[in-house]
């Protein structure tokens, strides 16, 4: 056993100092994204590839190899509750990065910071032609990643998801969307024919330091721990973890103060999943999230089985009034509970309602499975997407800012992981059924502003299991079922029915 002591003693000893460079890389990203003069592109750019060769030489040095090998041969490694799920996760990622040759680690590294740059502007100007070249070179390397990744009969397509949701593929994601699509179309056009909550009062001017303001309340009010993490601006809302702490970004416009605070109750739920990780498992899988979906699962869950219930609303009323003041007067909690919910078919999937954002998702899916096939030219993107919209959301797309340019995704390299989205909707319904039956009513929590009861159950069943369990499992063992999205129709059928009636 003195053998795989060492040998285990080793292995998350080197995944900590691995998880040092990669929390460093994600430090210099978000600093592009928040802070960084623009004349400091390229250099940037060298830096973060740098780092990601420097991550990979770690992630593929043999000796890991070696360890996970003294390690698998010991069955009581495998009957040990920690060191299980750290040796076969360690092992699945020392597999996947050997399979990547470290000069296409760095080239990707290098794209992905220039290419966000340059979409940055081309989207500032609504300009397709100027990111085009920059999406064709990142179509390509990702094909090459994809290559060296997939399994025989494997697509490109599911290569690269697997990185994002451990076990999806798109044959699994097309029998479970494909009815899901079918009923939020159908519910869309249902909607589409009566009377729709009057939301206008929302556009209303709020001045950004306000909003600022009441998103910083609410955060607070959630959970989110400021001497940990903090909160910053960006043309497209992220959230990441930089090893000790947590950093959030979202985006205000004058008339946008419903967005903004979605946007960071959102980028809130994610802060608070990363915050929930064991603290003592940092830097090994342990103290890691197990998947994108159910990463979004936490967003969407604050967003809008929270964010977007009356009983929020009638706690966050006092709140509203102190930041919000002239702008909403004469309004109700009721009021704002409506709008946030009103069904509007729109062109841009960050302020999606709650019934047509899946549809934005379903459109990325398709086209970037063509993309990586190599069935859809990276130059027709446009025209494919525009058809999409109005197939789907029954939208004519003005221009590109409000089309395919309003995503960094994936300039940013993330082929496979629009998915995810539409899988952290239908796990959140499923937790927040469970949550509720567990808690007895979150509606009397949220009215209250029990926040903590919520988080509390969420870091317990959820969050303290970093990638202990594949994220299929931990649907079973937090709601006794498969995933389904049966609950999240069900959670939108008793919501609008309330929310349209007459």
């Amino acid at each position: 056993m003195a053998a795989t002591d060492d040998a285990y003693a080793a292995l998350p000893a080197h995944a900590r100092e691995t998880h040092l460079l990669a929390s460093t890389s994600a430090l210099l990203a978000w600093d592009q994204e928040t802070g960084m003069p623009s004349g400091a592109g390229d250099v940037r750019s060298r830096q973060l590839a740098l780092l990601a060769r420097l991550a990979h030489e770690r992630a593929t040095d043999p000796r890991v190899g070696e360890w996970l090998a003294v390690c698998a041969a010991d069955p009581r490694c495998a009957a040990d509750p920690d060191r299980e799920p750290n040796v076969r996760c360690l092992r699945r990622d020392f597999d996947r990065a050997t399979k990547l040759p470290p000069s296409l680690v760095a080239e990707l590294a290098e794209l992905e910071s220039r290419s966000q740059q340059e979409w940055a502007v081309a989207r500032a100007r609504s300009d397709f032609r100027r990111f085009l070249p920059w999406l064709e070179r990142m179509v390509a390397l990702q094909q090459q990643k994809a290559d060296c990744l997939r399994a025989p009969g494997q697509s490109r397509w599911d290569a690269l998801a697997d990185l994002y949701e451990p076990g999806m593929n798109a044959r699994d994601l097309a029998a479970l969307f494909g009815p899901l699509q079918r009923a939020l179309v159908a519910l869309r056009e249902r909607l589409a024919g009566g009377s729709s909550p009057s939301a206008g009062f929302a556009r209303e001017p709020v001045p950004e330091a306000n909003q600022e303001a009441l998103a910083r309340a609410v955060l607070a009010a959630m959970g989110f721990d400021f001497e940990r993490g903090r909160v910053d601006r960006s043309a497209h809302p992220f959230c990441t973890n930089t090893g000790g702490d947590v950093r959030l970004t979202t985006r205000y416009r004058p008339d946008g103060a419903l967005d903004a605070l979605g946007s960071a109750m959102h980028e809130g739920g994610h802060g608070l999943y990363e915050q929930g990780l064991e603290p003592v498992h940092l830097g090994t899988p342990l103290g890691e999230p197990v998947s994108l979906g159910i990463h979004e699962s936490q967003s969407r869950f604050w967003e809008n089985h929270v964010g977007r219930s009356a009983a929020f609303w009638q706690w966050c009323w006092p709140l509203v009034e102190r930041h919000v003041g002239a702008a909403w007067s004469g309004r109700r909690p009721d009021d704002v509970f409506r709008a946030v919910n009103r069904v509007q078919p729109s062109l841009i999937r960050v302020e999606a309602d709650e019934a047509t954002y899946d549809l934005h998702v379903m459109v990325r899916f398709a086209l970037e499975r063509q993309l990586l096939a190599g069935e859809l030219g990276a130059a027709n993107l446009p025209e494919a997407w525009n058809a999409l919209y109005r197939d789907h959301l029954g939208v004519t797309v003005p221009d590109d800012r409000h089309g395919c340019l309003q995503d960094v995704h994936w300039a940013a390299g993330l082929f496979g992981y629009f998915p995810t989205y539409t899988l952290g909707n239908l796990y959140a319904a499923q937790f927040a059924a469970a949550a509720d039956r567990a808690l007895g009513g979150l509606p009397g929590l949220i009215a209250r502003g029990q926040f903590a009861a919520l988080r509390e159950w969420l870091r317990r069943h959820v969050h303290r299991h970093g990638r202990r369990h594949e994220p299929a499992d931990l649907c079973r063992l937090v709601t006794g079922a498969p995933l389904s999205s049966a609950p999240f129709l069900d959670h939108l059928d008793h919501k609008l029915r309330t929310v349209y009636a007459s």
